[in-house]
């Protein structure tokens, strides 16, 4: 039983090692993760940014802010603000299944996704299992574009070139072209 534990932990040490956070850079088709944006009118941008399991709540929200204010100057302008901002988070769990099956006694062992059981469980046919969450980010925001005006009567206003020099410089990104 304990060897089982302990195979099940490195495992899972080995796993993680493996996976690097989400780089900042545009999703396409090979890579669903990273930016994407879409204007809806003149002066409203729909900016999101998912990250994988590995990428922290913070820096996804970072790199939605970061993407922001670079759409923001694409589009032309040098200010923005937020009129809708959310993050949701996606829990995905797997178990790890090792041990004797029940029928005639054989070692079996797999993967099962969508089981929600978290923990160290009994299978039912006398195998033990053991339930991991991986959880994701989306950050999503509708952002408004400012004329300097609008900006300087909006206490929520950011500036692009502010947000760009400060989170910009902290971005991974990708290595890839």
């Amino acid at each position: 039983m304990k060897f089982k534990r302990v195979a099940v932990i490195m495992t899972l040490l080995a796993l993680s090692g493996c996976a690097t956070p989400t780089p900042y850079r545009a999703a396409d088709a090979d890579h669903g993760n990273g930016y994407s944006d879409q204007r809806l009118a003149e002066n409203r941008i729909r900016v999101t940014f998912r990250g994988n399991a590995a990428t922290r709540r913070e820096q996804v929200e970072n790199y939605l802010l970061l993407r922001s204010a670079e759409a923001t100057r694409e589009a032309g302008f040098n200010w923005f603000a937020f009129d809708t901002r959310d993050t949701e988070a996606k829990t995905t769990y797997y178990s790890e299944f090792a041990g004797w099956s029940g029928w005639g006694g054989r070692f079996a062992g797999g993967r099962r996704f969508g089981r929600y059981r978290l923990g160290w469980a009994f299978d039912p046919w006398g195998g033990v299992d053991t339930t991991i969450p991986s959880t994701s980010y989306e950050a999503y925001a509708e952002i408004l574009l400012l004329t300097p005006e609008q900006a300087h009567s909006d206490i929520h206003a950011l500036s692009a070139a502010d947000v760009i020099a400060r989170l910009g410089p902290l971005a991974a990104r990708s290595q890839e072209h």
